[in-house]
């Protein structure tokens, strides 16, 4: 069932599914007419009038006395507490009927919030960037929820309906020649969707039917009812949710919030039979479409293929792989980093990815995870930054500002040539320093208070002493803008050439396209920091050194022959580092000095010239 208001060849078609009232009206707010639904099957309500056309302002009206925005409610220009206004999505003139998206296999991320992206913070203004994203050489961009929220200012996860394009980002209009720009650039548009809760301002699905169970909260309140009582038109509003962003606004994916935060015992668990229809939906527009999960559940049934008794999901996050290499690169081992920490952790993320395979887990305190050695490696998305892991410090820290510029190169190169999908958070590109805080505009301040509250509780997990920024102040969100100008300092362009060059490595040498587990070595010489990875395909070897120490490290080059010529060195002052001791070709046993906290890469192939 297609809830909202569905204008199609000059009737507005209304639908809401509202089991809990007696009676539902549709309000005009111009005229102030008001005309009742028909009650159908399944406790639907429906009308279609022929007077209504796109533009127009309404509410629903639930027995007779209380008036309320349309729980799928596609734009809501006035915010939260306005009308919802009726769009005719058949009215943009999309330009992108030969795209067929993107192979999942193939992308680069970039995670951006909309809102601290550009100074204005809006889709109009992002468009102006999408040409410096691409010449970055990232091909997927990746939008932190757009759902309409509560105020002008919040991370996205406090959404309160999920079909609303927030009012102060732009129009539909404006987000679909977005995603319609971004596909003549040929990137590829994931959105991150939160279908585990909404947001606690605002929310007014209770009004029509049974969408929370009370008794069964999540971190952020109560859980969606995927399978308590009158749970199928609730999994239905959420699915076809899913199919709207992908079918009217052109998405190639979408990104799933806190999968672990949606336990549901029903026959068919929800994420396969969003999957299902999803893939369902794929094959007939012909285009490539794929479903990415964060979860912390570490278990592989997240993205096992449904044949095979999974969920069907073509991706996750894998913080485990962030985690051992944030605590190798800062020292930090309170909260969840006290699982990690040393260089067999990442060497276990690496070969593996999930590191807590079922030990115990000193910060959870019972076992966790289970193995994900049989997971193919394109399966994960690995990152040093990202909203979540930059936002919830206390003081919204990027990795430069912790462990200093090398270790930040060290740690990019990481993740570009990890046989992971790497994502990169916006700025962290040129050395981007402003901090990403977390912020809100509540209205209740009860509400704004115990956020506030909550904040400091989670920060004394991991011993943080400072003051927590306030979050309802403005400028706690004005300083999480990016700084563009940054872009093109001269420490900012070389860092932001060095990830170009690593971008085009990972895109150019056959050895980093190969991403067979038996043709990859990982290993380290015992109660060393330093790191090997090997990595092999018909047309190239590739070897990298890195060094975790923070001193100059010796070692025996461990290739396997001769002629491996140096194709980047991220000590090297082309990259703004302190100049580079390794030769620009090497072979197997000769002794080497590399500089601490960086990363070398040797190529035996005739495809790669040697950068100095």
């Amino acid at each position: 069932m297609k809830v909202g208001a569905n204008y199609s060849h000059g009737k507005g078609e209304f639908v809401v599914w509202a089991p809990l009232r007696i009676r539902v009206s549709v309000v005009l707010v111009s005229s102030n007419e008001t005309f009742e639904l028909r009650k159908t099957k399944g406790d639907y309500w429906k009308l279609t009038l022929d007077q209504v056309k796109p533009g127009t302002k309404y509410m629903y009206r639930l027995d007779c006395d209380i008036d309320r925005a349309d729980p799928a409610s596609h734009f809501l220009p006035e915010g939260i507490h306005g009308p919802s206004l009726v769009i005719d999505h058949n009215d943009f003139e999309w330009t992108d009927r030969d795209w067929r998206g993107m192979r999942i296999q193939d992308a680069v991320f970039y995670e951006l919030h909309i809102g601290t992206f550009t100074r204005e913070g809006t889709f109009r203004a992002m468009i102006r960037r999408l040409d410096e994203l691409s010449d970055l050489g990232v091909n997927t961009v990746e939008l932190m929820p757009v759902a309409q929220f509560s105020g002008d200012r919040n991370w996205g996860y406090d959404g309160v309906f999920p079909y609303a394009v927030q009012n102060t980002y732009g129009t539909p209009d404006e987000l679909k020649t977005l995603v319609n720009r971004c596909h003549s650039l040929d990137l590829a548009v994931v959105l991150d969707v939160v279908y585990n809760h909404l947001g606690p301002e605002g929310n007014c699905l209770k009004d029509y039917g049974p969408y929370f169970l009370y008794d069964q909260a999540t971190p952020w309140g109560a859980r969606v009812n995927l399978d308590g009582q009158m749970n199928v038109p609730v999994r239905d509003y959420f699915i076809e949710n899913a199919l709207y962003w992908l079918r009217e606004y052109h998405f190639d994916g979408l990104r799933l919030d806190a999968v672990h935060a949606m336990p549901d015992s029903s026959p068919t668990h929800f994420l396969k039979e969003l999957s299902q229809r999803v893939y369902r939906h794929a094959r007939t527009a012909s285009r490539k479409l794929y479903l990415i999960a964060e979860s912390d559940l570490n278990d592989p049934i997240v993205v096992t293929p449904r044949r095979l008794g999974g969920y069907g999901l073509d991706a996750q996050w894998l913080d485990d792989f962030h985690h051992s290499l944030h605590t190798l690169l800062t020292g930090e081992k309170n909260g969840y980093y006290s699982d990690f920490g040393t260089i067999q952790h990442l060497l276990k993320a690496l070969r593996e990815g999930y590191v807590c395979t079922g030990q115990y887990s000193h910060y959870k305190k019972r076992r966790h995870g289970q193995s994900s050695q049989n997971v193919p490696p394109t399966k994960f998305i690995a990152s040093t930054q990202n909203h979540d892991q930059v936002g919830n410090r206390m003081l919204g820290g990027r990795l430069k500002t912790l462990a200093g510029l090398e270790a930040c190169k060290l740690a990019a190169g990481m993740v570009l040539l990890s046989p992971y999908l790497p994502l990169l958070f916006m700025g962290e590109e040129y050395g981007e320093e402003a901090p990403f805080f977390f912020f809100t505009s509540y209205s209740d301040r009860t509400l704004a208070e115990n956020i506030r509250t909550g904040r400091k509780k989670e920060f004394a997990k991991f011993n943080w002493q400072a003051e927590p920024p306030d979050p309802q102040k403005p400028e706690t969100f004005l300083k999480s803008k990016i700084h563009w100008q940054q872009r093109y300092s001269a420490e900012g362009s070389r860092i932001l050439s060095y990830y170009k060059k690593l971008i085009d490595l990972r895109k150019t040498i056959p050895a980093f396209r190969q991403t067979y587990r038996r043709k990859m070595k990982f290993f380290t010489p015992g109660g060393s920091r330093l790191l090997f990875i090997k990595r092999r395909s018909p047309e190239s070897d590739v070897i990298i050194v890195a060094n975790f120490s923070k001193q100059t490290s010796t070692y025996r080059f461990p290739g396997e022959s001769q002629n491996y010529l140096k194709a980047l060195d991220s000590a090297d002052t082309v990259w703004h580092g302190p100049g580079s001791d390794l030769p620009n070709k090497t072979e197997k046993g000769d002794q080497h000095s590399i500089k601490s906290l960086s990363l070398a890469v040797f190529v035996k192939s005739t495809l790669v010239k040697n950068d100095g």
